[in-house]
């Protein structure tokens, strides 16, 4: 999964970018807490480890990506 989709799948989960320094995004969420790490530019693929960790930190379900 690249990138820029996990960016449209957190920003669809109502996550709004918060900062960002390089090309590492932080986004927070309205009523969840934490924020959400995501590091690349936006044509990289992530790794399924990342990708997981990413998943986790937006509380969002693996089967939500497609």
């Amino acid at each position: 999964m690249k990138i820029r989709d996990i960016i449209k799948l957190i920003e669809k989960g109502g996550w709004t970018l918060a900062r960002q320094k390089g090309s590492h995004r932080q986004y927070k969420h309205p009523v969840k807490k934490g924020l959400v790490t995501i590091a690349g530019h936006p044509g990289d693929d992530l790794g399924p480890g990342t990708l997981k960790s990413i998943l986790s930190q937006a509380q969002l379900k693996g089967g939500e990506e497609r």
